[in-house]
């Protein structure tokens, strides 16, 4: 039992072994597993190793493009006895995703029979469909035998396997990958064949490329099913330089004319990983909207989706088929409904428009899984290409060099055929007498022993001799690649335009900058109060100016704030983890009533609450911060989210929390900064930034230990107004501007100082306001 727990664990018999030490041990072992062997392409073929060994096993197979289909139940069962010990169904949905045209780019599987739908329909099983290899899996398999890449035992010995295929282009990037990990995922779009095969030729010529130009030559992801990609030329950039991002595709279009002055908008064709049936069940989502979880009645929402989508839509219909493999059509309510409204209002509650993902994780050329940008992605192939055309020339080289020795041997055999034939017929050991006598080699002597006798009578001079000066041509240009690195880079260049042009295509998917197209129901613009309570109750009130002495609330519950906004306006939550949530105004509840939680109108993180609320218009800045002395300038409208689970904005430490948001003042100047140790700093505007995407800020106060910021505030000329306790502990107030305020002016991330105030402990501020 002590040399089975050994052989487990790798610890000696007799040793103890933690169950801790022990399951980390052996989930590290699976982790690596799953990520090298498993989910993650390897950057130099691009392929799964269960990709590679199907592929390898077809090949093995003799199932060529010309070749006669055969049953996949047969392929899969070649590739589980051979290479790949796992589950049969997990091996045939490989097979079945490398012959799917709407998955792969560029398929490498011919499959006979049906190999399943762009709606998401299952492949038939193994035992009906058939499978061969297709034409352009040539680029990966032709020069297997040729030395290219190392070999290495299979699961049990018996067979050799390829660690890689020796792809002649990148096909990483031609037909992309999706898998999932441990602890990482990888999700690469494909691309189109002539682009990638443009970028790697420049980069071959030029390896300093920078990243805008190889941007030039593959300006994005190419779809299988097509589509629009409508993220700008930047954003796109941004992505492929750090290799992960979000690109925003929607569907593409036409609007057919009918008679009577009638029209219907036809889908042609889908962004990526979307379906027609996926968009009809959103359809009928809409219009027929299910009862939430827990709820008695419709949302608003949903009934507002309602309404919109039944008022513009009569009919949707999916008429793909054989002649058109996608084809959705929707026909409005009235031909006077105007076309760009209905195809925004499509778009903005459907699939048709959506993201992509861009996480370009892969297993390295140094055998490790790291996440690469497109440059670096091109330049590992390359080197792997490189590599693998110098070993086919040695390769080559080799096999030339062995003929040439033969027919050395072979022409001094016709130049003394009688005295061989003499030799092998009165010696006791021919081999020996023949190398004795002519100086041959070993292997010489062999061949000639092997000859038939009526081979040798036919042996010509002129024919061998033509031969070993083509071989000797051959063996010239051979050691000229090797020895010569700009001929070995001629060489791949005239390969890789060689394959552009046989398998090249053109693009399908459309790159065009356009604006997300967003929904808003048209709301009547008026003054509305919005009243939160300090337990995160929400309700709308109409009109300004009203007393907030008449406001109701719970037990237990009191007024928070009071913001005189607009119904176009919104309201935005802050997290206590720095994610913010928003909620427009018009969807609030009016009414006398307590009106309803904050929390049910969002997605609240786990394990976080709500601590600041404020409402105003897209354009109102604020100024944010944490209570360890950070912070930044951003508007309303940065922080405004369309998903309930709203967005991570202010980046939070552990154990600190955001502050109250303060409005900019229009005229503000400075900003005043509070600690809890009672210290005041006040400097200058300009000193801060603006980031409409969030972030951490800058440094405004320099905090000593066990300190933190109690405020900060904008303010104009007219100064801030002190609040706290003063003698006999009775709340109390000092304005401080002009000359007294001064002593307090420094620069940002300075310390400040103690204000020279009548008040004994200051508890909070305000900026002074214009009266």
């Amino acid at each position: 039992m002590d040399d089975l727990f050994a052989d487990v664990t790798g610890a000696p018999a007799g040793d103890t072994l933690t169950l801790g030490h022990y399951a980390e041990r052996a989930y590290l072992d699976y982790a690596v597993s799953v990520v090298k062997s498993r989910a993650l392409p390897d950057v130099c073929d691009g392929q799964k190793p269960v990709q590679r060994r199907i592929l390898y096993a077809m090949n093995e197979m003799g199932l060529g493009d010309n070749a006669k289909p055969v049953k996949s139940a047969r392929v899969v069962g070649d590739v589980l006895g051979k290479y790949h010990p796992h589950g049969d169904q997990s091996a045939y949905d490989a097979l079945v995703r490398l012959a799917q045209d709407f998955s792969m780019r560029y398929p490498l599987i011919d499959g006979q029979g049906n190999f399943g739908s762009r709606d998401g329909d299952g492949a038939a099983a193994m035992r009906y469909t058939e499978a061969r290899l297709t034409p352009l899996a040539k680029l990966l398999l032709d020069e297997i035998d040729m030395g290219t890449v190392d070999f290495m035992p299979n699961y049990d010995g018996a067979f050799q396997e390829p660690k890689q295929l020796p792809a002649r282009l990148p096909m990483l990037l031609l037909n992309g990958a999706s898998g999932i990990a441990v602890g990482m995922a990888t999700e690469i779009p494909s691309h189109n064949l002539r682009e990638v095969a443009s970028a790697a030729v420049a980069l071959i010529r030029n390896p300093k490329l920078s990243h805008a130009e190889i941007m030039e030559k593959v300006p994005g992801p190419d779809f299988p099913g097509g589509g629009q990609i409508i993220s700008s030329e930047a954003e796109i950039a941004a992505a492929y330089e750090t290799g992960r991002g979000s690109l925003k595709v929607r569907a593409r279009w036409k609007i057919e004319e009918l008679a009577r002055g009638q029209w219907q908008l036809v889908v042609t064709e889908l962004p990526p990983n979307t379906s027609g049936q996926k968009v009809l069940e959103e359809i009928e989502e809409l219009t027929n909207p299910k009862l939430k979880l827990g709820k008695k009645t419709l949302t608003p929402e949903q009934l507002q989706s309602k309404q919109t989508m039944l008022g513009l839509l009569d009919a949707v219909r999916d008429e793909s088929g054989k002649d058109a493999p996608v084809r959705l059509v929707f026909e409005p309510k009235t031909s006077k409904i105007d076309q760009g409204e209905f195809v925004n209002v499509l778009l903005a509650n459907t699939s048709l428009e959506s993201n992509a993902s861009l996480n370009l994780v892969m297993i390295g050329a140094d055998g490790r899984p790291r996440q690469k940008g497109i440059s670096e992605i091109l330049g590992e192939w390359i080197g792997f290409r490189f590599a693998t055309v110098t070993r086919r020339t040695q390769h080559r080289l080799t096999k030339v060099d062995d003929r040439i020795h033969i027919l050395e041997g072979r022409m001094i055999v016709f130049l003394n055929i009688d005295e061989v034939i003499r030799i092998i017929r009165e010696s006791d050991e021919p081999k020996a007498a023949l190398m004795s006598a002519f100086g041959l080699s070993e292997r010489q002597a062999e061949d000639i022993l092997e000859i038939r006798l009526r081979q040798l009578a036919r042996l010509e001079k002129i024919k061998i001799e033509k031969e070993l000066a083509e071989l000797r041509e051959e063996k010239a240009k051979l050691e000229e690649l090797l020895a010569n690195e700009s001929s070995m880079k001629r060489l791949i260049v005239k390969e890789i335009e060689a394959d552009a042009k046989q398998y090249g295509d053109d693009r399908r998917t459309l790159i065009q900058q356009e604006k997300r197209a967003t929904f808003e129901a048209r709301v009547v613009d008026e003054p509305v109060t919005v009243v939160v309570s300090q337990k995160g109750w929400v309700r709308a009130l109409k009109g300004h100016g009203l007393d907030s002495q008449s406001f109701t609330f719970k037990a237990g519950d009191g007024l928070y704030a009071a913001f005189q906004c607009r119904t176009p306006d919104t309201l935005i939550a802050w997290g206590s983890k720095g994610r913010v949530y928003s909620v427009a105004v018009a969807q609030l509840p009016g009414g006398r009533g307590d009106g309803v939680p904050v929390t049910s109108l969002i997605e609240l993180e786990a394990g976080t609450h709500l601590l600041h609320y404020y409402a105003a218009s897209a354009d109102q800045p604020l100024l944010l911060a944490s209570s360890n002395g950070f912070g930044f300038i951003a508007k309303i409208g940065d922080m405004v989210s369309r998903v309930k689970a709203g967005k991570s904005f202010m980046t939070i430490d552990e154990g600190c929390a955001p502050l109250a948001p303060m409005p900019m003042l229009p005229n503000a100047l400075q900003v005043a900064c509070l600690s809890s140790g009672g210290r005041l700093l006040v400097f200058g505007l300009d000193e801060m930034k603006t980031l409409s995407g969030g972030g951490r800020g800058v440094t405004l106060m320099q905090l000593e230990e066990k300190e933190t910021l109690v405020q900060a505030l904008a303010i104009n000329a007219a100064g801030v107004v002190l609040e706290g306790t003063g003698r006999g502990g009775k709340p109390g107030e000092d304005k401080m501007s002009g000359p007294v305020l001064a002593p307090q002016i420094g620069k940002r991330a300075r310390k400040g100082r103690a204000p020279d105030s009548k008040l004994k402990v200051i508890t909070g501020m305000r900026p002074v306001l214009p009266e």
